[in-house]
C-alpha cells in the first residue's frame, strides 16, 4: 500500500468512527500531519451557551493522532498523554484543528495541535504522546485494503 493509499484509509476509518455521526467532521490526512473541521453550534454547548471543553479535547487530540498514524502504517496508535489549552471561547461557526508530528523514535511520536476559528483565530493548542498499539490497523473499522 502507497503512503497515500494509507492516508485515504485512515480517512475513512476516522468516517467509520460512530462518535463521528455526532461531530460530522472533515478530515485530511498527509505525511506527518492531519487537519480536521466540524461546524459548531449550541449541541457542543455547555451551560453557560460557550463550546465545552470535551470538544475542543477531541479536535486537537484526533489533528495529532492522526498525524502520528499516519506515520505508522501496520497498528493502531495510542494516545498516552494529552494536555490541552483553552486560549478563546467560541459558540458557534466552523473550526479547524491542525496537527503534525514535531518529534518521534521508535517507540513513540509526539505531536501537537492548534485549533482556529474560521477567521484564523486561535482558539486552543494541545500536545501529546502516542505509541504503537498490538492492533493491526485491518482489523479497525473503517480501514480496509483495497
Amino acid at each position: 500500500m502507497s503512503n497515500e493509499q494509507h492516508y485515504r484509509q485512515l480517512e475513512s476509518m476516522y468516517q467509520a468512527a460512530p462518535v463521528n455521526e455526532f461531530y460530522k467532521p472533515v478530515m485530511t490526512v498527509s505525511e506527518g500531519q492531519a487537519e480536521i473541521s466540524i461546524e459548531t453550534d449550541a449541541r457542543h454547548h455547555h451551560a453557560a451557551g460557550a463550546m465545552h471543553g470535551s470538544v475542543y479535547f477531541k479536535m486537537l487530540d484526533d489533528a495529532a493522532w492522526f498525524a502520528a498514524n499516519s506515520l505508522e502504517s501496520e497498528v493502531f496508535v495510542l494516545t498516552t498523554s494529552f494536555t490541552t489549552y483553552i486560549t478563546r471561547p467560541i459558540s458557534e461557526g466552523k473550526i479547524t484543528a491542525v496537527g503534525k508530528v514535531v518529534n518521534k523514535n521508535n517507540t513513540q511520536w509526539i505531536g501537537e495541535a492548534v485549533l482556529y476559528n474560521d477567521e484564523g483565530k486561535e482558539l486552543a493548542r494541545g500536545n501529546g504522546i502516542f505509541v504503537r498499539s498490538k492492533m493491526p490497523l485491518t482489523s479497525a473499522k473503517g480501514y480496509t485494503l483495497e
